[in-house]
C-alpha cells in the first residue's frame, strides 16, 4: 500500500450503448475524466463492455469471450494512459468451452496486478450464467496493487458472507464488487423496495463483520435478450461506497450514468478494528460445520 493515508476512489456507472465500441469509448472518456478529478483507484461493473448477454441461453454469445486478449490489452493501456489502478470485468476465453467471468486488475504502468475469476454462478430467470461461465478456481486472494491489496468479488458473490471474510482473512484492505444487478418492470414497488435494501444491507453487513470499507458499482438502464423472448432487466444503479461501520460514504441513484468519487481514509479500518475486534473473538474451532452443504 502506499504511504498516502487517503485514497480517491471513482465508480463508473453506466448504460450499455449500441455497440460495444460506444461502450467502451463511453468508459474510457469517464475513466479520463474520473482521473483527471485525482482518482487513484477506478472500478467499473460487472461485463462493462456490452450488454448483460446473460438474460437468456445463446451459444452464439460464446463469440463476445473471443476478444479476451484484445481486451486486456486495451484496458491496459487506459489504465497506463490515466495513471490509475484500474478494476475491469471480462469475458474470459480460456479454452475452446472452457469461460470465466473475470475481473482482471491493472497497475498504474499498465500491467496487470492479478485477477479473479467469480466463484458463486447464479442461474436464474434473466441470470442464466451458469450456462456460460465455469465457476473460478483461484481462491480468495486479494490482489496486490500500489494503492493496496484489494478483495476483488463479482457480484452475485455479495451474497455470501463467506468470501467477504476469507478475502479479509487474507489480508484484503478493501472489498469491490463490480455488478449486474436490476429489477423486472413487471415486480410491484415494495418488492423492489425490499431487494434493493436486502442488496445494500448484506454488503454494509460485510464491511461491518469484516472492519473493512466496501465498493460496489451496477450498471444502470433497460436491457434485453438478443431474442425478445424476455422484457429484460431494468439495472437498479444505486453503486455505493461504504465505511467500515457500514456508513454509506456515497451512492449514485438508479438511473443516470455517472462517477461517483470518494476519498476513503485508508486507517480507519485500524481504529475501528481495535474498537470493535470481531476477528480476534472469532471461536474458529468451532466452525467445523461451515464447510458442510447443510447440517443434517
Amino acid at each position: 500500500m502506499s504511504n498516502k493515508t487517503t485514497l480517491k476512489i471513482a465508480l463508473i456507472q453506466h448504460a450499455n450503448h449500441p455497440s460495444k465500441q460506444e461502450t467502451i469509448q463511453t468508459t474510457k472518456a469517464m475513466i479520463q475524466s474520473a482521473a483527471k478529478q485525482g482518482a487513484e483507484l477506478v472500478i467499473l461493473q460487472e461485463l462493462h463492455q456490452d450488454r448483460y448477454f446473460c438474460i437468456n441461453e445463446d451459444v452464439k454469445c460464446f463469440d463476445l469471450a473471443d476478444n479476451w486478449e484484445e481486451d486486456i490489452r486495451f484496458w491496459s493501456d487506459v489504465a497506463k494512459e490515466n495513471h490509475v489502478v484500474l478494476v475491469s470485468s471480462l469475458f474470459e476465453k480460456r479454452a475452446e468451452g472452457l469461460y470465466h467471468n473475470t475481473a482482471v486488475v491493472f497497475e498504474k504502468d499498465g500491467q496487470i496486478a492479478g485477477k479473479y475469476r467469480k466463484m458463486h454462478i447464479p442461474d436464474d430467470p434473466g441470470f442464466y450464467e451458469k450456462f456460460y461461465f465455469t465457476p473460478g478456481d483461484l481462491g480468495y486472494q486479494p490482489i496486490q496493487t500500489s494503492v493496496g491489496k484489494l478483495g476483488v468479488l463479482i457480484c452475485w458473490d455479495q451474497w455470501y458472507p463467506e468470501a467477504a471474510r476469507l478475502m479479509a482473512l487474507a489480508g484484503a484492505e478493501i472489498l469491490i464488487y463490480p455488478t449486474a444487478i436490476g429489477w423486472f418492470d413487471e415486480d410491484a414497488p415494495e418488492e423492489k423496495a425490499r431487494q434493493l435494501d436486502a442488496w445494500i444491507g448484506i454488503q454494509r453487513g460485510h464491511a461491518i463483520a469484516n472492519g473493512l470499507p466496501l465498493i460496489a458499482v451496477n450498471r444502470v438502464g433497460k436491457e434485453f435478450d438478443n431474442h425478445q423472448a424476455l422484457d429484460g432487466i431494468r439495472f437498479w444503479g444505486n453503486s455505493f461506497v461504504c465505511g467500515p461501520q457500514g456508513e454509506i460514504l456515497a451512492q449514485a441513484d438508479a438511473q443516470k450514468e455517472c462517477i461517483l468519487l470518494q476519498d476513503i481514509d485508508m486507517l480507519r479500518c485500524a481504529e475501528v478494528r481495535k474498537i470493535w475486534p470481531f476477528l480476534r473473538d472469532r471461536r474458529i474451532e468451532t466452525y467445523d460445520n461451515i464447510t458442510k452443504r447443510l447440517i443434517d
